[in-house]
């Protein structure tokens, strides 16, 4: 889980702490004199449950975790849960060894055995006159009727990485970009949709290139998409079937860099016959790009940083269709590239581990088997074209942690 997120999250958890840990400790007060009786803690229970917010179902505990009261809820009881082992529950997990004092835990939101919906179960530890540990209280609470504030944690802003499918990396040396519709056209697929981002009113695209669409959200109906294919992105009349609209009031990309963005995603989507921009998307608004390449990695940055960085940062220095040969090449031997190919489809086939062994041991100077016979400027060729995959694959000098 990212860490906003974990903050958003710890941030409710307090919350709900703070709510209804004082209420569990004062009825815990109340049931200590009761522990013995297993009828009158359900008399007790039944009694109060309806002065307890949000709670669902309310038990009692032994010291071992065993239920010595029944389950009850607002509308009755469940006596036949008496006798119930909770003690292997997640929620209990941390209360059978003191702790400092602290007697209340609100367990992690797991998904309930009976409504298999998201709860929390708050337990109570109870204490006797001496202070002694009695046995436990338990209340369990649906988390969709839990009160909360409505504050949304915020996107993070630094690069994030994600892996994709690994059985499309294994083949992806077995693969290599088939021209689409759109990218015949794609100059002016880009011109109509800078078009309407800048002056109708779509705020988010994203463009997939190899089956030719794209998919845009406009300010005016932000809860729905818009699906454009070939025959719609080929019609610039299609910029009639959007309003007028200015340039929407939080967006936070400048006009300007809209076309430059366009233009780095088609370098990406052209640079490299094997390891190929897939789809781009452009959100306008939080100014995040996302990118999904041939080899399934994922990558989402903010979009000034994307323009910051140029071919190389993604491909490595021997980037470009035109100059990988020539950089393969020593003293004008020339490789043999039909050969070296069925090398990386090999190695490829090894998985991600076996991948990133072969590239330390070519970065240490080693001739790894099947290596061993071939050339320099072959090994380099193989290493170059295998770290520029794992680069865009699993991050390589962009991804985070």
């Amino acid at each position: 889980m990212d860490s906003t997120v974990k903050q958003s999250v710890k941030h409710q958890r307090e919350l709900l702490t703070h709510l209804l840990g004082g209420t569990l400790a004062d009825l815990a007060v109340e049931l200590a004199p009761l522990m013995q009786s297993s009828d009158l803690l359900n008399q007790h229970l039944i009694k109060v449950i309806s002065d307890l917010p949000y709670c669902k179902y309310i038990y009692v505990l032994d010291t071992s975790g065993k239920q010595i009261s029944a389950t009850v809820q607002h509308k009755g009881a469940k006596r036949e849960d008496i006798g119930r082992d909770r003690s292997s529950r997640p929620y209990m997990e941390n209360m059978f060894v003191p702790r400092n004092g602290i007697d209340f835990e609100l367990s992690s939101a797991y998904i309930s055995s009976n409504k298999k919906r998201p709860s929390l179960t708050g337990i109570q530890l109870i204490r006797g006159e001496h202070n002694e540990r009695l046995g436990f209280l338990g209340v369990d609470y649906d988390l969709r009727e839990l009160p909360r504030d409505d504050k949304m944690y915020e996107e993070p802003r630094q690069w994030r990485q994600i892996k994709g499918d690994p059985a499309i990396r294994s083949g992806l040396f077995l693969q290599q970009r088939v021209e689409s519709l759109m990218d015949t056209k794609l100059e002016d697929v880009m011109t109509i949709l800078e078009e309407l981002m800048l002056e109708h009113g779509v705020y988010h695209c994203q463009i997939h290139y190899s089956s030719s669409r794209v998919t845009v959200w406009h300010v005016d109906d932000p809860y729905t998409y818009r699906i454009l294919t070939m025959d719609e992105l080929s019609d610039t009349e299609i910029c009639l079937a959007y309003p007028r609209r200015d340039y929407f009031d939080r967006n936070i990309v400048p006009k300007k860099d809209i076309c430059n963005v366009f233009k780095q995603f088609s370098a990406l989507r052209f640079a490299d016959e094997t390891v190929y921009l897939r789809s781009g998307s452009l959100n306008l608004v939080n100014g995040f790009i996302g990118l999904n390449f041939s080899c399934d990695g994922t990558h989402y940055l903010v979009y000034d940083e994307f323009l910051s960085r140029g071919l190389d940062f993604w491909f490595g220095a021997s980037s470009t269709s035109e100059n990988k040969l020539e950089d393969s090449k020593t003293n004008k031997e020339v490789v043999n590239m039909s050969h070296l190919d069925e090398v990386l489809e090999e190695i490829a086939q090894r998985g991600c581990l076996e991948v990133n062994q072969f590239i330390s041991q070519l970065d240490a100077g080693k001739k790894p088997a099947p290596l061993d016979k071939l050339e320099q400027n072959e090994r380099q060729y193989i290493h170059d074209e295998l770290k520029s995959v794992m680069s865009i694959y699993e991050g390589g000098v962009c991804s985070i942690t």
